[in-house]
């Protein structure tokens, strides 16, 4: 049994999937758009063919999935964080560093009683990362 997020981007998953790429070097595994579902019914709309329907990434050996669900808002990621844990101080630096790019700073990296390096960063898109030496 594993518990593997899912997120919705709301319209903006290739966006989401190129930043992964860059800050993390994520691997994407599997990517399906709306129009290439086998089993619709029917051709989805025209604004919603080229959308990602079904992607998984691959981020520090864990698997992240992802979507452009339906909804017409932008993403809307409250009341969770991913965490990502990295074997040494560098690691943590390099990925926090990454994920900040153009997101916003909410706890900086520094040492806590816990951790060499801890930190928070919302991340473009509105994700909530949490970035630990374990």
């Amino acid at each position: 049994m594993a518990i593997q997020p899912y997120l919705f981007f709301q319209g903006r998953a290739d966006e989401a999937i190129a930043f992964y790429e860059k800050a993390l070097g994520a691997k994407r595994l599997m990517l399906m758009r709306f129009k290439d579902n086998p089993d619709a019914p029917a051709p989805p709309p025209p604004e919603l063919a080229d959308k990602v329907m079904h992607a998984r990434l691959e981020i520090g050996g864990e698997v992240v999935l992802l979507s452009d669900g339906h909804g017409a808002e932008g993403p809307q990621f409250q009341g969770f964080a991913l965490t990502l844990t990295v074997a040494d101080e560098a690691a943590a630096d390099k990925a926090f560093a990454g994920l900040s790019e153009g997101g916003e700073i909410v706890q900086p990296l520094q040492k806590t009683f816990f951790s060499p390096r801890f930190g928070m960063t919302r991340a473009p898109l509105g994700v909530l990362w949490i970035i630990l030496v374990g």
